[in-house]
């Protein structure tokens, strides 16, 4: 319902949509629409003018009336039948469909030469083509000749359509397609057997040429239309149209400008030795848009008269490297003969240079020869290089290739930045429109969920990401709708928010069992759950007062495992990532496991770069950092402390994309917080994790038996938990479960000489069992 001052607003706003196309997108006029209360007059005719403006903006994108600006033009009739804009909208869609349809179908060919049947069968369907334009054409006339009105003026005098022109040439269709009709069928009832009139082929065959001669000049004429030159446009009104990108556009077109000028000066007989280079360095993260940025650089280049073509030859690195001493450069020179006239793009060129590259690699061969052909030789000048890759790894690269780099000015340099999350909502309604889907309300609302789970590293796909989600959307929405003949506009055009949801996610939270859940089924740990569930029920409530507008007290969220191994900590961590993710802190919920192997290099300058690539795989998730004190190695030489530098530094980067959980015994994680004190401020939850007691032992012995189908006899738990007491169990849940594959053993063992086994036997395990394991464990 809008109230008097909403609805003033919204008709102002439309007054200004009215003049100036596209100011309004579709989910604001969408939400304008489901609060109009169609009762009301005022409301009826506000809506019937969004319609028609929702189907006018459509048609000046795409220039053709499509299924859903058909049904927006039916809503803004049925709102309002009075529109002047409605009424402009259907005279352009009857000029329309009088372009297509008019002097459109096909025309047989008749030869003497042909035989009587041939001829026969080639003039009746001259006559059939004859009465269905004379239908087409009659329909023509009667619009242009008869139903002049000042909508159709309008609409043609928008357009650039030239109804005197269209009219003259409709009159003298109706004059030929006459002349055609009656020659072939008095042709089809003079004709027998062999016999035929020449003279009536040739009439038909001249008429056929004057027809033929029309119909170049109908399609001349039907050129002239805006709607038809509609989609020529220049290389730097394409950009312009993209979303976003406005630092781009700005660098693209001062260079096109500059390339301009430059070609003036030299039509002027001015010379320039130092001529601008057109190779180019794109670096941007995938779905930026660097791919399509190439193909821009590639019309504006072959425009200016720099290259003969607009053409863009796509490489990577397996189309320039070879596999053995002689190919490489044979691969890369065949793509720059292949370039040649047009544009080189190879995309992820850093990969040309491999970290730790070995002496049978050829990337640099590739490098070397490319460089060569750049700048000497019969190719040099005569094709353009553009390198394109993730920002950092093209940097890496070109410092270790000073003669490739030389050859790319830093002015040459363009990075394209991630899309906002604005931007990407737009590009998803772009996408969606261009296949006949607009989004409902509700539906944007999951698109902005879904993109906001997408965007945890550098991985994520901008552009392509979004695509590839509307696009699982239609194919949500076909698979549903597939199959039940529904005749609901919506079915076939709106894309709703169950559409958006993740199919994977559906099908997780209808399989899974919550994290909180499978913490509760954990045998012991009393201390550990009640903690964890005090934090979770926190973080619950602050998301709950965050929702209501209060401010919400900041959660730590990095912790310490403390405990000797066995105890659990490693399972617990990875129900903790699955409560944050299940609580909305975490996009993907997963653990990455990992040790000071997997942080710390052997040389300088490498350990960054390898916890960055660790934490790079754990953002979204739990970075788990088993025996963490090894990082605080006392020795000048160790590079633990970098490792330990570079986590901090990334825990304060990524926010709250990453936490990390240390772990290890008490003692020596006690020795690595004094020694790193700013360590300590970033990890003040701490859990402490027990050993097992002799009764819990009992029960992870018998419930990891169980879940492999088998059990106990009577009185041979009691035994098992007396044996327990006075065993080294320091193992703790690890060497519960070796225990019970060891009474598996040998319970095997004791069934082995029996030839016939019932299934009880198979699956009970008896003291005999377990004294045995028991005795098999103390002689290791």
């Amino acid at each position: 319902m809008l109230d008097i001052s909403t609805l003033k607003t919204v008709q102002n706003k439309v007054t200004e949509w009215e003049k100036d196309r596209d100011v309004v997108p579709i989910s604001q006029a969408q939400s304008w629409l489901e609060l109009i209360d169609s009762n009301k007059q005022d409301e009826r005719t506000l809506a019937g003018a969004i319609y028609a403006l929702l189907a006018r903006d459509r048609f000046s994108k795409y220039y053709r009336f499509d299924p859903m600006i058909k049904n927006w033009m039916a809503n803004s009739f049925q709102m309002d039948q009075h529109n002047p804009l409605m009424d402009k909208l259907y005279a352009l869609e009857q000029l329309e469909k009088i372009k297509q349809s008019t002097f459109s179908l096909p025309l047989t060919s008749i030869r003497e030469t042909d035989q009587s049947s041939a001829r026969k069968k080639a003039a009746n369907q001259l006559n059939d083509v004859a009465e269905k334009e004379l239908s087409l054409l009659n329909e023509a006339y009667n619009l242009l000749h008869h139903h002049q009105t000042n909508s159709l003026n309008d609409a043609a005098a928008e357009h650039s359509y030239n109804l005197e022109s269209m009219l003259n040439m409709v009159e003298q269709g109706l004059e030929e397609y006459t002349v055609l009709s009656e020659a072939s069928n008095e042709y089809l009832i003079s004709a027998s057997g062999s016999f035929y009139s020449p003279e009536q082929v040739k009439r038909i065959k001249n008429t056929i040429s004057r027809i033929t001669e029309l119909k170049e000049q109908w399609e001349t004429l039907m050129e002239q239309t805006t709607t038809s030159s509609a989609h020529e446009t220049n290389p730097l009104q394409e950009l312009e149209h993209m979303i976003g990108l406005e630092s781009i556009k700005n660098r693209v077109q001062r260079l096109y400008h500059y390339l301009q000028y430059q070609k003036l000066r030299k039509e002027k007989g001015y010379y320039l030795n130092d001529e601008r280079s057109l190779h180019i360095i794109l670096t941007g993260n995938p779905g930026t848009g660097k791919t399509m940025l190439a193909r821009l650089l590639a019309q504006i280049y072959n425009q200016l008269g720099l290259l003969q073509r607009d053409e863009v030859l796509e490489a990577n690195r397996s189309h320039l490297v070879g596999g053995y001493v002689g190919q490489t450069e044979e691969k890369t020179m065949n793509l720059v003969k292949e370039a040649v006239g047009g544009v080189l793009f190879i995309d992820e060129a850093y990969s040309l240079k491999r970290e730790g590259m070995s002496g049978n690699d050829f990337g640099q061969t590739a490098v070397d020869t490319l460089v060569s052909a750049m700048t000497g030789g019969e190719y040099a000048g005569t094709f353009a290089v553009i390198l394109a890759g993730y920002p950092e790894e093209m940097r890496h690269f070109l410092n270790a290739n000073p003669g490739l780099r030389s050859r790319f000015p830093e002015s040459n340099h363009i990075h394209l930045p991630d899309y906002s999350l604005a931007e990407l909502k737009q590009i998803a309604e772009k996408i969606a429109l261009d296949n006949d889907f607009i989004l409902s309300n509700e539906a944007n609302k999951e698109l902005e969920k879904r993109i906001e789970k997408e965007q945890v590293d550098d991985s994520f796909g901008n552009a392509r990401t979004v695509k590839n989600i509307i696009m699982d959307a239609i194919f949500q929405k076909g698979a549903e709708v597939g199959g039940q003949r529904s005749s609901n506009m919506d079915d076939f055009a709106l894309l709703t928010a169950e559409d958006m949801k993740n199919p994977s996610m559906k099908e997780e939270m209808n399989n899974e069992v919550s994290a909180l859940h499978q913490l509760d089924t954990l045998i012991g740990l009393d201390e550990v759950k009640q903690e964890m569930k005090k934090l979770a029920s926190f973080i619950d409530i602050q998301n709950r007062r965050k929702k209501e507008g209060y401010q919400a007290v900041p959660i730590q969220l990095h912790t310490v495992f403390s405990g000797p191994p066995g105890t659990g900590k490693t399972t617990v961590a990875s129900l903790y990532a699955g409560i944050l993710k299940e609580m909305g802190f975490l996009k993907r919920g997963h653990l990455i496991v990992s040790g000071r192997s997997d942080l710390v290099a052997e040389y300088t300058g490498q350990t960054a770069i390898k916890t960055r690539r660790k934490i790079r795989e754990a953002l979204g998730g739990v970075l788990f950092i088993d025996e963490a004190y090894a990082l605080a190695s006392p020795a000048q030489a160790d590079f633990g402390r970098e490792a330990l530098d570079t986590l901090v530094e990334e825990m304060t980067k990524q926010d709250e994309n990453l936490v990390v959980i240390l772990s290890g015994y008490p003692g020596p994680m006690d020795q690595l917080f004094k020694a790193n004190p700013g360590l300590q401020s970033r990890f003040k939850k701490s859990f402490y994790f027990p050993p097992f007691e002799a009764n819990d032992l009992v029960r992870i012995t018998v419930q990891y038996s169980n879940d492999y189908g088998y059990y106990f006899e009577n009185e041979a738990e009691k035994y098992l938990k007396e044996t327990y007491e006075y065993m080294d169990t320091s193992g703790n849940a690890r060497f519960a479960e070796d225990m019970a594959e060891e009474i598996f053993q040998q319970q095997a063992f004791r069934l082995s000489n029996s030839a016939e086994l019932t299934n009880e036997q198979l699956q009970l395990l008896t003291k005999e069992d377990i004294q045995a394991a028991r005795d098999y464990k103390h002689s290791e």
